[in-house]
């Protein structure tokens, strides 16, 4: 080998030691979040100029005897104690039994068992109307195959579903503008993210949480243009069980964290557990969902890293269809609570979002009013 050649290798040498001991030199690949070579906060969009408007309509307050209704709760995948989807559903029947007289004694749940079939959940339905339980609700989409057979052949019987349409005289559908909160999750984690890179985590790939996703893509978008977001599901359509595998949830998590995430949003019932628990164990910040999880004691210490929950109000749309039941207003229940309705928001127990209240109270103002439409599907994100 020649001087010149000599002198290259040498100069070789040298450039692979300093990169092996510096992790600041150029040789280091800049982090997703930003191209300075270290992670960087979001550059944040101007908030969304208007005022704020109302975002809960005003109800009638007039006294409803509840006493004579007999309630029956058939549970999603998870069952109560799900520290979301279900357990909103028991605090609205909970809040009929304290504001409209509902005995307790009137009331009975039951849960599915894991890995059941269709049959399991026509048999829970069938039973609770033959048991006489006058007001069923169904909660979750799950339910709609089976309660469209079963509804018929008990006229006398009140139905509801939660989160699915399902036709019939006696059956009301309730549904949720889950991507409402979402985009305000969304504006939320981009404020927060110190690395403007942010997850979203998915129970089951279908279209009921892609409305959860593409609102939370889209709210953080806005807020931050060129912010990198992770989107991974825990199991594909028509597999249920990524609604109730925390192990998968914390794994998945870890995936997207390890990825420079920073702050993870879950939409995926019970799984969200591990979701919350990968996070917390990383010192980084998650997003809840259904329920407000700052405040779920079953999290454990977890849940002091979730700084705020898309709240979906199954606890108001349920107390309100079983109030709209005793009074005889089935006609005018509403079939799908927004933000307008109050039948979603972002929780704020804990502080965690207290400084963002005037860009949400913007954002929310715009949506409400009908200034931002938000998209539903991955389509309408046109990515």
């Amino acid at each position: 080998m020649g001087g010149g050649g000599c002198f290259r290798a040498a100069l070789t040498a040298s450039l692979v030691l300093v990169c092996a001991v510096s992790a600041l030199t150029s040789c280091v690949k800049p982090p997703p979040g930003g191209g300075s070579g270290k992670a960087e906060p979001c550059k944040l969009a101007q908030p969304p100029d208007g005022a704020a408007v109302a975002s809960v309509a005003a109800r009638d307050q007039a006294k409803v005897d509840g006493s004579r209704l007999k309630v029956g709760l058939a549970f999603d995948i998870g069952g109560r104690g799900d520290a979301s989807f279900n357990d909103a559903a028991v605090a609205g029947l909970d809040r009929a039994v304290d504001q409209l007289g509902l005995r307790p004694e009137n009331r009975a749940e039951r849960s599915p068992s894991s890995g059941e079939g269709e049959s399991d959940k026509e048999a829970r339905l069938v039973r609770l109307a033959e048991d006489g339980y006058t007001s069923i609700v169904a909660v979750g989409f799950v339910y709609a195959p089976r309660l469209a057979t079963v509804a018929p052949h008990f006229p006398n019987t009140q139905f509801a579903i939660v989160d699915a349409e399902v036709p019939g005289p006696n059956v009301r559908s309730i549904e949720f503008a889950e991507e409402q909160a979402s985009f305000l999750a969304g504006v939320v984690a981009a404020y927060k993210s110190k690395t403007c890179h942010i997850g979203f985590v998915g129970g089951v790939d279908n279209p009921l949480i892609h409305k959860f996703e593409a609102g939370f893509v889209q709210g953080a978008r806005a807020a931050a243009p060129g912010i990198v977001i992770e989107r991974k599901y825990l199991s594909p359509a028509g597999d249920n069980s990524g609604f109730q595998d925390p192990a998968k949830g914390r794994i998945t998590a870890n995936g997207e964290l390890g990825r420079g995430a920073d702050v993870v949003y879950h939409a995926s019932g019970a799984s969200g557990k591990g979701v919350i628990q990968a996070v917390h164990a990383a010192g980084k910040l998650a997003i809840g969902v259904d329920s407000d999880q700052h405040e779920q004691q079953n999290l454990g210490d977890a849940r002091l890293s979730v700084i705020t929950s898309v709240v979906k109000r199954v606890d108001v749309a349920v107390y309100e269809y079983l109030r709209a039941t005793a009074s005889g207003q089935l006609a005018s229940f509403p079939s799908r609570f927004d933000l307008a309705l109050g039948g979603v928001d972002l929780a704020a127990s804990g502080g965690g979002i207290d400084d963002l209240k005037p860009v949400l109270d913007a954002y929310r103002a715009a949506i409400v009013s009908g200034r931002t439409h938000v998209a539903t599907t991955r389509s309408e994100l046109r990515e």
